[in-house]
């Protein structure tokens, strides 16, 4: 991969408004560019993100287009939740946010990693919910074995001995820094706009809003075939986008899971890795647009 970061300075094009809502006993926090009302399309962050990263995407996107990206539980600026994480609830979370966002119309998913897979499922447990699917490299995890359950058990009630510290940093130029060490296409401003997002001041610096307890390691295994069940009755057309350096976008594991899709497209990002929607957002919004313009556009008029 051979992304490297734009040169001018940057800011955010569209503003994104702040509302919160209360799912399932918590306080979930959202960030919504363009209308307030009309079709909506949500935007679905993964594990240890938050929704305001999608900023970057949401300024390429078109601008009357009405985008929602919520804040999971326990990340962002959405509460903790007291018993812990468990997969089932992202699903009920996201069925509690639509009665909200969109009643009485299904919506547009666009989702990466995590968010992808949580969209992925959801597309096909309440396939009336949802009018188009997209995406972002979450759709080729393996399947764990029944053999590593003794194991995974063990170490996670060994983990529950521990409590998990929150991370720190000394202010969020460190932040900002080692996000650049690791994801270098990113610049100086859009590095340190994701690290505010991020995380959050403390007595001796910055320390991430993430809770500490999704580090965690998951008693449950993933186990595929459940997946593959749930991705067989998407009735959505789906677009699988995914970056050309990232593990997750080759291999017959990816080629048997895309088969489960009723109406799929694979499309691969050039010079991306796994975060392509921080790396490339004006490619992957470009293509989302071209896919969808096809079959009529999005939002239908």
């Amino acid at each position: 991969m051979n992304a490297s970061p734009p040169s001018a300075p940057w800011a955010p094009r569209r503003a994104a408004d702040s509302v919160a809502y209360s799912i399932n006993g918590l306080h979930y926090h959202t960030w919504q560019w363009g209308p307030t009302s009309g079709p909506a399309a949500l935007l679905l962050h993964g594990w240890m993100d938050a929704g305001a990263s999608f900023q970057l995407l949401a300024d390429a996107l078109p601008g009357h287009w009405r985008l929602i990206a919520p804040d999971w539980r326990g990340f962002g600026r959405t509460a903790w939740a007291p018993g812990g994480y468990w997969f089932a609830d992202y699903l009920a979370d996201l069925d509690g946010l639509l009665q909200h966002l969109s009643p009485d119309a299904p919506v547009l998913l666009i989702g990466h990693s995590m968010g992808g897979n949580i969209a992925g499922l959801y597309a096909g447990i309440r396939p009336a919910r949802v009018s188009r699917l997209v995406n972002l490299d979450g759709f080729a995890i393996p399947g764990a074995q029944p053999r590593e359950a003794p194991a995974r058990y063990a170490h996670w009630l060994r983990s529950l001995s521990t409590p998990p510290e929150r991370r720190q940093y000394p202010d969020f130029a460190a932040l900002a820094a080692r996000l650049r060490q690791r994801h270098p296409f990113l610049c100086a401003d859009q590095a340190r706009f994701i690290a505010e997002a991020w995380a959050e001041p403390s007595g001796t610096g910055v320390r991430l809003r993430a809770d500490p307890r999704h580090r965690r390691p998951n008693p449950v295994l993933f186990r595929l075939e459940e997946a593959r069940a749930c991705w067989q009755r998407v009735t959505a057309d789906t677009l699988w986008l995914s970056g050309a350096g990232t593990f997750l976008a080759n291999g017959s594991l990816a080629e048997e899971n895309g088969a489960c899709f009723r109406s799929l497209t694979r499309l691969e990002i050039d010079n991306a890795g796994h975060m392509l929607h921080l790396e490339r957002p004006v490619e992957v919004a470009a293509r989302i647009v071209d896919w969808l313009e096809p079959s009529g556009g999005w939002p239908v008029q």
